[in-house]
């Protein structure tokens, strides 16, 4: 009797104290995160999770009825009345889901702890039936044991990690519960020896004491997996922001630092044209320099944005053309063809002026007679498109002029602040235009700018002042 009393006293002992231990140890050990703390893309996953566990649940008990129909004419009634009570309330229940809440975005976030704790608790109740209605030695037996371990295995892609502690806690207790009840009203009656026990078709206390602590272990597994899930999704969630956040960072600045470069690009070939009338048209050098102190005023008042107005792009492109006729008077021409409707349209800032420069340096300047710059913006499909060209020389005779000046600065900036500010999203092209000179070709994604962001009138005329 003291054998059969320490036997029953540590089958009791296992559940009711370590299977607590996942419920509240557990998660404290492993940081069960808050709702608002888990990333939006686990949440999605545990939800696709969910409903993918619910077809393969659906398709499981559809399986077990068809077996209980099968079955039936050889089992008793009273154990087709438990496969009944048991399997028709899951089945209306699982179906149920789809008709209430699986047409929705998203599923409740209790939903996942309730499905968990139904499987686990029908499990219990065929294994409860089976024993009231047949033999106990028999249904604790039965391998519809192993079900317990199919719903602990399906925690950690569907569930958090207190959802799966309560889920495993309950597989334990409601285990050691359900045998120390059977104990109790003479529905099993244990050995001590396993060997013993196999001989005569009974039940042993070791046995059914391995099968607890084995359920608690697999529930601790479970929690683990599912805290390991958690935080590695977190992390590469957490990396993969700050991954973002730096890159972004690092584009803007490279943005701006190639806006930047193009300042003391265009106000070292300004000086040099200043320095070049100096000795031949005094006044003229002196008008050159005031016209370029105002155009680089306006440059710094605008250096803060990565995109402005094509209105407001043009104004600061008449300003510099103002600089470029004190050099070249009546032998530089610039004819706008730009339509009206897209003086809102947004550009990169300080587009035009280094593509025109760049035509009127080396695509007018070597030439005796001067020339034409054209300047056309149309818009076309969502595409606000750009044309420069000039009537200098052409493309091969540039080319080596550039190579052997080591310039182009111009165009290659603007090429790269395109690609950081629209990615694949824009076209540029270069090549020999209509009037037998450069041609710059640019395609860009249409952005209209909001009516906050346009700059009031007298801020404007304060800009063109």
């Amino acid at each position: 009797m003291n054998t059969f009393t320490r036997s029953v006293n540590r089958i009791t002992a296992v559940p009711y104290r370590i299977a607590p231990a996942l419920s509240s140890g557990l998660m404290k050990s492993f940081s069960d995160l808050p709702e608002s703390a888990v990333p939006g893309s686990l949440r999605l996953r545990r939800e696709r999770a969910e409903r993918i566990m619910n077809g393969l649940r659906a398709a499981v008990l559809l399986l077990l009825g068809a077996a209980a129909l099968v079955y039936a004419p050889a089992l008793s009634p009273n154990l087709d009345r438990v496969n009944a009570v048991v399997l028709i309330p899951l089945i209306a229940w699982t179906f149920g889901q789809y008709l209430i809440w699986y047409r929705g975005a998203h599923l409740p976030t209790w939903l996942p702890l309730a499905n968990a704790a139904i499987d686990v608790t029908a499990v219990t109740a065929i294994i409860a039936g089976y024993s009231l209605e047949g033999s106990g030695n028999m249904a604790l037996r039965t391998p519809i044991f192993m079900m317990y371990f199919v719903v602990l295995a399906a925690r950690p892609v569907a569930s958090s990690v207190r959802k799966t502690a309560i889920v495993s806690a309950l597989a334990a207790i409601e285990y050691a519960t359900l045998f120390l009840w059977l104990l109790a009203n003479d529905r099993i009656d244990p050995l001590v020896s396993p060997v013993e026990a196999v001989s005569v078709g009974r039940l042993s206390y070791l046995d059914e004491g391995a099968k607890i602590l084995i359920l608690v272990v697999a529930g601790g597994l479970a929690t683990y997996a599912t805290s390991w899930v958690e935080q590695l999704v977190v992390e590469s969630a957490t990396e993969s922001s700050e991954r973002q956040r730096i890159e972004t960072q690092l584009a803007k600045a490279q943005l701006d630092t190639l806006r930047l470069q193009l300042s003391p690009h265009f106000l070292f070939n300004a000086l040099n044209g200043a320095m070049a009338l100096i000795g031949t048209n005094t006044r003229a050098a002196e008008k050159m320099v005031a016209s370029i102190s105002e155009f680089l005023r306006m440059i710094l008042r605008s250096s803060a944005e990565q995109k402005v107005t094509v209105e407001r792009e043009l104004s600061l492109l008449h300003h510099y053309l103002e600089i470029q006729r004190v050099r070249f008077g009546d032998k530089l021409k610039v004819r706008f063809d730009v339509d009206d409707a897209l003086g809102t349209a947004l550009v990169p800032s300080l587009l035009l002026q280094p593509l025109v420069e760049n035509a009127i340096r080396h695509g007018i300047g070597p030439r005796a007679t001067g020339g034409v710059v054209i300047v056309k913006i149309s818009g076309q499909n969502q595409l606000l498109k750009i044309d420069v060209e000039d009537n200098g020389v052409g493309p091969s005779t540039r080319r080596v002029r550039e190579k052997n000046r080591g310039t182009g600065l111009g165009l290659s900036n603007t090429a790269t602040r395109l690609n950081h500010l629209y990615g694949e999203r824009y076209t540029f092209e270069t090549g020999v235009g209509d009037l037998g000179g450069f041609r710059v070709q640019l395609s860009l994604p249409l952005e209209l700018a909001r009516r906050e962001d346009v700059p009031a009138a007298e801020e404007l005329a304060e800009i063109d002042a």
